[in-house]
């Protein structure tokens, strides 16, 4: 039952135990001009290019292929833009947002394309699309000196990012159980995970994907399969709401973005302080083809390895995470 690759035959009774253990590692994971802003967000881009000034609400960007993008932006102050993990919304990092928006920070959140409150397109469901909508939103708001955080795939997006349009806008990066430099076993590294594990998740995505990410959340996102493990059935819950809001086909492809995009080269050109976040019990990113490499690969990268930490450190480990943002962020 713990084989990857018998994923696509086993029934859906039994796909709960199976995700719990080789498939769940791979759940996580979480466009050419400038972006034109709805005409009813006009004055809303007027008043956002002062970084001093947040608090504006159910805001949403174009971007320059017409895909609606919704964001948050929470407070005032130097600029703290998150992107969220696979198959989530901004709403996964609200804690520390609220943390750091009430320690003086700007906040802002986006949902990525075919996630959350953004629109569902049918194309585009890349990292070089997910990066180039996050520079989309970073012009649109003209923020300067802001540091990126990252979870999971939200890593990924960072990462692709500073990869394809520098660090101009970016004063620091974080990466939190981040997907690079790449999930998927090459060549190149051969420790990745088999190329079975992910079409066993797109098999079960097919097969019922509601239950899929109630496994997940029940199970290896957060650790909640591990002896001993105090169960939060909010955070089940939340999980599974902020999932069942995302496109069908968007997070069947993003499952190909987050697993088999090949990051090492875009890691290479970070020239900003970077702290890089990962726990030693991440059951979806294992920290030995992730963080432990990509450390390696970012210039003067600061790692902080979270002893029994998950894949979730957002919930898991949020006071302690919460505090090394902030730390960071003053230094």
């Amino acid at each position: 039952m713990n084989d990857p690759t018998s994923i696509p035959s086993i029934p859906i009774a039994s796909r709960r135990e199976f995700l719990i253990g080789a498939a769940g590692v791979a759940a996580v994971a979480g466009l050419p001009a400038f972006s034109t802003i709805t005409a009813s967000n006009q004055a809303h881009a007027a008043a956002s290019s002062d970084q001093s000034k947040g608090n504006h609400a159910m805001n949403s960007i174009t971007t320059r292929d017409g895909t609606q993008i919704y964001f948050k932006d929470w407070g005032s102050g130097q600029p703290v833009v998150f992107s969220h993990g696979w198959p989530l919304s901004a709403d996964a990092w609200e804690s520390q947002m609220f943390f750091l928006a009430s320690h003086g920070y700007r906040c802002i959140a986006h949902d990525r394309r075919g996630h959350g409150r953004s629109s569902q397109p049918w194309d585009g469901n890349d990292m070089d699309h997910y990066a180039d909508d996050l520079a989309d939103l970073l012009d649109a708001l003209d923020v300067k000196g802001a540091t990126l955080i990252g979870h999971s795939t939200g890593g990924g997006e960072v990462t692709r990012y500073i990869g394809r349009h520098g660090t101009k806008r970016v004063a620091k990066a974080v990466l939190v159980g981040a997907v690079p430099p790449i999930m998927v076993k090459t060549a190149v590294y051969p420790g990745g995970l088999p190329l079975e594990t992910f079409d066993g998740l797109r098999a079960a995505s097919l097969a019922d994907r509601s239950q899929l990410y109630k496994d997940l959340a029940s199970g290896p996102f957060f650790g909640f399969n591990r002896p001993g493990a105090k169960v939060s059935q909010g955070m089940i819950d939340s999980f599974w709401v902020q999932s069942m809001m995302a496109g069908h086909k968007n997070t069947y492809d993003c499952i190909k973005a987050f697993s088999e995009t090949d990051f090492t080269e875009d890691l290479k050109k970070f020239d900003v302080p970077t702290l890089i976040v990962h726990g030693d019990d991440d059951q979806i990113v294992p920290i030995a083809n992730s963080a432990l490499l990509s450390a390696k690969l970012v210039k003067n990268a600061t790692l902080k390895i979270y002893p029994g930490g998950a894949h979730s450190l957002g919930d898991t480990s949020k006071e302690q995470l919460n505090a090394d943002l902030l730390a960071f962020l003053r230094a």
